[in-house]
């Protein structure tokens, strides 16, 4: 993506506009911005924000080239990792600098990948199928008709811890502490300041503490859960403590809030689009397609974040080595270019599967399919009661640019 005329960082033909903003996306307010990023300013150096500076790269084609080129632009831990918070240079008071497999660079990347993967594949996701049915089924059951109740604790919540500690095999009747710890790690807003790391590592910490103690016992009477397979493996057995907690950390994030604030947005984004919603409810057919566009019209994951390894060129803009790479996610899945009249739900839409919600390359999430599976049985249940969730109040959101997603949808339930 190479241009003869390479322009420097101040060459913006608007000036820089910071979607790192945590009101953004709190107020559901970042879609305005990102039209305008997208149409006059796909590739925007943005000086200064609570994060530092960076680079913004709002339309799809661009970050599918970044994200195509990991030995130009780095996801690796040392240099600052996925998000936006990370700094590049050395760490700032109390930043702790997580290994994970997502945050690494091959080989490591790829040896810890392969690792988990095949826990993740078809045949395997196939095999959950009737659990996620039956655990779905229930939670289902159990919610009241015509009585306000939030459907993100609920529901959302519920069915994806509830899936985690199948996962890892965590105690059942802790798993809402996985929803806790999920919640800390995927919070950048909570990187701003030494006192709100502090807090945050505190978490952290709790939650290594418990999952070493997962590992130990693992280790004596191992099973078929993640934490076994990790044991079983030579590119993971032998983790630092600070690797094995960021790739907790990874999984639990991964597995929760991709999955939990896409149910969310099913029954938001619906609310927001009653002609599709009647659509489904008439064609319990358009699921398995339903489920990539409401995952892509959610993405759940604004962002990930990248660091420049050279000096290099994207469309012609200069980057150079150790800058910053924010690759919005958010605002590829919006990209009219790509997506025609993007900012609606078309459950029909034939390329809704092009999203990058899971992004793209070596780095697409690698529990893609287990997110899938949990939505399309949520949708399918709903079907199979007749089941429509009344929305009946705004939501309320949580005020991050990293995890986009839901902290309240205050529903009622009725029989269509």
């Amino acid at each position: 993506m190479a241009s003869s005329a390479t322009l420097d960082r101040t060459a913006s033909p608007i000036a820089p506009i910071d979607v790192s903003r945590a009101e953004l996306y709190e107020g559901e307010e970042w879609q305005a911005p990102f039209r305008t990023l997208r149409a006059q300013a796909p590739i925007q150096y943005v000086p200064d924000s609570a994060f530092g500076p960076y680079w913004s790269v709002s339309t799809y084609k661009p970050i599918v080239y970044v994200e195509a080129l990991p030995k130009i632009f780095s996801s690796s831990w040392e240099y600052g990792g996925i998000s936006v918070a990370g700094s590049v240079d050395a760490p700032k008071e109390n930043e702790v600098r997580q290994p994970m497999f997502i945050a690494m660079d091959p080989p490591h990347h790829t040896a810890q990948r392969r690792t988990i993967a095949p826990s993740f594949g078809p045949s395997e996701v196939a095999a959950m199928k009737a659990e996620v049915q039956k655990r779905t089924a229930e939670v289902l059951d159990s919610l009241p008709i015509g009585e306000a109740f939030n459907w993100v604790d609920k529901v959302s919540i519920e069915l994806t811890t509830g899936m985690l500690a199948t996962l890892f095999d965590f105690p059942w009747e802790q798993r809402h502490k996985l929803t806790w710890w999920s919640d800390m790690g995927g919070n950048v807003e909570l990187m701003k300041t030494p006192e709100d790391m502090a807090t945050r590592n505190a978490a952290l910490m709790e939650m290594g503490m418990a999952f070493a103690a997962l590992w130990q016992e693992k280790a004596q009477n191992p099973g078929k859960d993640l934490i076994s397979v990790m044991l079983r493996s030579d590119a993971m057995n032998h983790m630092s403590q600070e690797e094995f907690i960021g790739n907790v950390i990874l999984l639990i994030v991964g597995g929760n809030d991709t999955t939990r604030n896409s149910m969310s947005a099913f029954v938001w984004g619906l609310s927001q689009f009653p002609d599709q919603r009647a659509k489904l409810e008439a064609d319990p057919s358009m699921i398995p397609n339903a489920v990539q566009e409401l995952i892509r019209w959610q993405t759940p994951l604004a962002h990930m974040r990248r660091t420049v390894m050279e000096d290099t060129e994207v469309d012609g803009v200069a980057m150079k080595k150790g800058d910053k790479v924010c690759l919005w996610y958010i605002s590829a899945n919006r990209d009219e270019s790509v997506f025609k009249d993007a900012d609606r739900i078309i459950l029909d839409r034939e390329n809704a599967r092009r999203h990058l919600s899971f992004g793209y390359g070596i780095h697409r999430c690698v529990g893609a399919r287990v997110a899938e599976l949990q939505l399309t049985c949520l949708l399918e249940e709903m079907a199979k009661r007749r089941l429509r969730a009344n929305v009946i109040a705004e939501p309320e959101r949580v005020a991050t640019c990293f995890v986009h997603g839901y902290k309240q949808v205050m529903v009622e339930l009725s029989h269509y």
